[in-house]
């Protein structure tokens, strides 16, 4: 608390189950009883410092919960036809290069958090192999998103959510490393782009595959250019302070190349990061002063699909 899925009062008007994805009786039973076409997978333990402190629940949540849907997938006795795999970009072996990671790059997260997403990466390559190779095999695609903004995220060593607790406390923004370069875009990019391949390789499985799903070149900033936007965004002379704690290794540099998603579908970046700072920061006030959040995220979400 507080989460956007029972701020956004979406629950009504859905069937809604929460479950353990590592308990594989009851998401086997879920799966009988619904029975699904099309399956996105996108439960994780997402936040790279917990990892540090929890590895083993993070493996159990992040390895184990993908073999756990893709058994359900496996058995179910009605044919899933569709399955997206959300991952991440720090899947692959970061070399710190200056250029983007492709998707035919060596795979090997650095934390136990990066790591176990590479593992569940090789885990559909495995199963995609062994079990889901014939003509009505269903269609599965892994997407290895960038970082990603918006409003409605609460997580815990986030920058952006960070930065927004400190202001609303009154306290001092601080950056931990704002020199590291990330792929920054906003939350509704990928969302759009994990239901278009969802839907094309429905429709055609010859679409499925593995796609990188990120920003332009030129939106992938440093952390500290990132928290300049968001100061200049939110107003009142915001500012920040450069306060390393210490912490666990952080990857410096890391930057996707989206050519295959740009080539096989004709997709595009909406947004530049200063314009996704912009909705999340307009998001965020919104709800620091108990507004209508759910009208901006319907005003939001409209706009990005004109």
């Amino acid at each position: 608390e507080p989460n956007l899925f029972s701020m956004a009062d979406v629950e009504d008007k859905m069937e809604s189950v929460i479950g353990d994805i590592r308990d594989l009786a009851h998401l086997k039973e879920v799966f009988e009883k619904t029975q699904p076409e099309i399956v996105l997978h996108l439960a994780a333990q997402p936040i790279v410092r917990t990892s540090y402190k929890e590895p083993a629940y993070t493996y159990e949540t992040n390895v184990m919960g993908t073999v756990n849907l893709l058994e359900c997938v496996r058995t179910s006795q009605a044919p899933v036809k569709s399955v997206v795999n959300v991952t991440t970009d720090k899947v692959y072996l970061n070399n710190e290069w200056s250029w983007g990671y492709r998707e035919n790059e060596p795979l090997d997260g650095f934390d136990p958090y990066s790591n176990s997403k590479s593992c569940s990466e090789l885990v559909t390559h495995s199963y995609k192999s062994s079990f889901f190779s014939g003509e009505n095999a269903p269609a599965i695609s892994t997407a290895r998103a960038g970082n990603v903004i918006g409003g409605g995220d609460f997580a815990a060593d986030r920058i952006i959510p960070d930065c927004v607790r400190a202001v609303s406390e009154n306290m001092e923004i601080v950056v931990r490393n704002p020199y590291s370069t990330r792929p920054y875009q906003h939350v509704l990019e990928p969302l759009a782009a994990y239901l278009m391949v969802a839907k094309a390789q429905y429709e055609d499985g010859t679409y499925a595959g593995y796609y990188n799903v990120g920003p332009d070149d030129k939106d992938c900033v440093t952390t500290g250019e990132l928290v300049d936007m968001f100061c200049n965004a939110w107003g009142n002379g915001l500012s920040w302070e450069n306060k390393s704690d210490g912490g666990p290794h952080e990857a410096n540099f890391l930057k996707l190349d989206c050519s295959k998603l740009k080539t096989t579908f004709g997709w595009h970046p909406r947004y530049g990061v200063k314009e996704a700072i912009g909705l999340t920061v307009e998001w965020c006030q919104e709800y620091e002063k108990n507004g209508d959040v759910v009208a901006v995220m319907d005003r939001q979400i409209a706009e990005m699909f004109q």
